[in-house]
């Protein structure tokens, strides 16, 4: 069925004034340590809600809010977002935000969580991932989200340049790694524009990135997840090496490494960054069938 875009409904979103006030007022200086770095340009956050191609059906969880710039910009399509914010000062601000900008009729809660350790989210179970991830926890972020809520389908996380690079990157890209391999076990995922460091207070040192993903289901395999992904995680930890070396240790001997490879139709003598998700699978698989 085609989507049905909902056009936004103009809310009163934060300008750049209004997130310096709104941050002196709460005592908040964005720390390092939390990867913090506020979107100040409506523009901005309009451009990565219609990136999100969001319908008002979607259930959209948003993980770092920080104070609500890309939250108020989500509500203005979506009936429904759910923030992940571990900034308790930020969390319990954010109704009070929500309440007094968004539009009318919508619906929103926040929990007080590392993104990384949430295991359930109130309500329905949410469609659409929309977030300006922290860079120093991003990917870990995105996977742990993809794991823990199959109902994702759709969305897109603004992330370091370097760090969308990797995300997208196909077998034979020397970005390609165990980003890419794990983000394609879910999803696929492709850039969706740049993002200039200016519209982000602190200004950042570096550029970030627009990346989309569509949910499609995972190889067909007999091989659990965690199979998979412990030979990617071994392929890759040496990269620079054939597939018959790096994966020894995984494999038991160099010999059975190469016994695997060849009964999964892979040569022992490439490398991880030339295969697919789908040669893992299959590596994966013949390595629990013998």
């Amino acid at each position: 069925m085609a989507r049905v875009r909902q056009e936004p409904l103009t809310s009163s979103l934060l300008s750049a004034r209004d997130v310096r006030e709104l941050a002196d007022r709460l005592g908040v200086r964005p720390t390092k340590q939390l990867g913090q770095n506020f979107v100040v340009d409506a523009n901005t956050v309009r451009r990565i809600v219609r990136v999100a191609d969001l319908t008002a059906t979607d259930v959209v969880v948003e993980v770092g809010p920080g104070l609500g710039s890309l939250t108020l910009a989500l509500l203005e399509v979506a009936d429904r977002v759910v923030a992940v914010e571990i900034d308790p000062v930020l969390a319990a601000e954010l109704p009070t935000t929500v309440r007094e900008r968004a539009r009318p009729g919508t619906s929103f809660d926040v929990v007080i969580a590392d993104a990384v350790q949430v295991e359930e989210l109130p309500g329905p179970a949410p469609t659409a991932l929309v977030a300006n991830l922290p860079y120093n926890v991003a990917v870990p972020v995105l996977l742990s989200m993809f794991q823990r809520f199959d109902s994702l389908r759709h969305g897109v996380v603004m992330v370091q340049s370097e760090v969308a690079d990797r995300l997208v990157a196909g077998p034979g890209s020397r970005t390609y790694g165990v980003p890419s391999v794990k983000t394609a076990w879910y999803a696929q995922a492709r850039r969706a524009g740049a993002v200039p460091p200016p519209v982000f207070w602190p200004v950042p040192r570096v550029d970030s990135g627009l990346v989309a993903f569509t949910r499609r289901p995972a190889p067909p395999t007999t091989a659990t997840r965690e199979q998979v992904f412990a030979v990617v995680d071994a392929a890759f930890a040496q990269r620079r090496k054939t597939l018959r070396a790096a994966l020894a240790t995984w494999a038991g001997s160099p010999a059975r490494a190469e016994e695997v490879l060849r009964a999964a139709g892979v040569d022992p003598q490439a490398r991880g960054e030339q295969l697919t998700v789908a040669d893992f699978a299959r590596i994966a698989e013949a390595a629990a069938a013998s």
